[in-house]
């Protein structure tokens, strides 16, 4: 009797314990998930102060229907894709009395079926899009000198290879590199001419003041997944069956949104 009450109180202790650790284990897994990017000191804002009205990049994860929440846990490849989930969406098999024997395989093309991101990783000096200078050699004072843009300029990423449905992959990585980074990514920025920003250099007399401005950008790598995606019908029963899979490692440049990173050298010679 004395080994039972020992077990039973051990058996006590461990599911007491238990929901804590679940609860534990929960937020280190959020707290994974929603680590970000952070931005350094020297890299600023500038979406109100942009005369150029970049369009906001909304590229919320596309719910899947009822049924192709269903149709999709069928397949023993993980399906990711926008694109493939939204066709799957207007999608509809209804059931009927006939359809018992009804037997059909569709193929529905080959696919980029989802994107495991790997490294995500910044470049606060993506490209050089602007420079502000003033010469303070005559002068006997601290000269305050701050950021103008001189023209526009259009800032692009892009994928690193060539892949097939490169459009697919992109909206994947992009979709990918805003979850974690928690930063307004597009594959394409402008940064309007005129654009100021209120933060000050002081340029030290018998100097030269240089205000270098660069677009950042982050640097996404990962692996893309492609199969031939069949639609499987025996009778009410629907699945998805995936062949011919492939992986292929790919990475993309895509630049953060309406941000500068500045850079002030001042010197004796230019």
């Amino acid at each position: 009797m004395k080994w039972q009450r020992i077990l039973l109180v051990f058996l006590l202790i461990l599911l007491s314990a238990s929901p804590s650790a679940m609860a534990n284990n929960k937020v280190d897994q959020s707290v994974k998930k929603m680590e970000q990017v952070k931005i350094p000191s020297h890299v600023l804002d500038i979406a109100k102060e942009n005369t150029y009205p970049n369009p906001t990049q909304d590229l919320p994860y596309l719910q899947p229907s009822e049924f192709t929440q269903k149709i999709i846990k069928t397949s023993k490849v993980k399906i990711e894709n926008p694109n493939l989930i939204r066709m799957l969406n207007e999608t509809s098999v209804n059931n009927s009395p006939f359809s018992l024997g009804l037997r059909a395989t569709i193929y529905l093309g080959e696919w980029p079926l989802n994107y495991d991101s790997i490294e995500t990783a910044p470049n606060w000096q993506y490209q050089k899009i602007n420079t502000n200078y003033f010469d303070n050699r005559g002068g006997k004072t601290n000269y305050k000198i701050h950021y103008v843009q001189e023209s526009q300029k259009a800032v692009r990423g892009g994928l690193t290879a060539k892949v097939a449905k490169s459009e697919d992959v992109r909206k994947m990585m992009l979709l990918k590199a805003m979850e974690k980074t928690q930063l307004p990514l597009s594959f394409d920025t402008i940064i309007g001419a005129g654009t100021k920003k209120d933060h000050y250099y002081n340029v030290p007399a018998k100097r030269l003041g240089y205000l270098y401005g660069y677009a950042p950008a982050i640097n996404e790598k990962g692996k893309v997944t492609y199969g031939e995606v069949y639609l499987v019908l025996k009778g009410t029963k629907k699945k998805i069956i995936v062949k011919n899979v492939t992986s292929q490692g790919i990475g993309a440049w895509i630049p953060v949104q309406d941000h500068i990173s500045f850079g002030f050298r001042a010197t004796e010679h230019p």
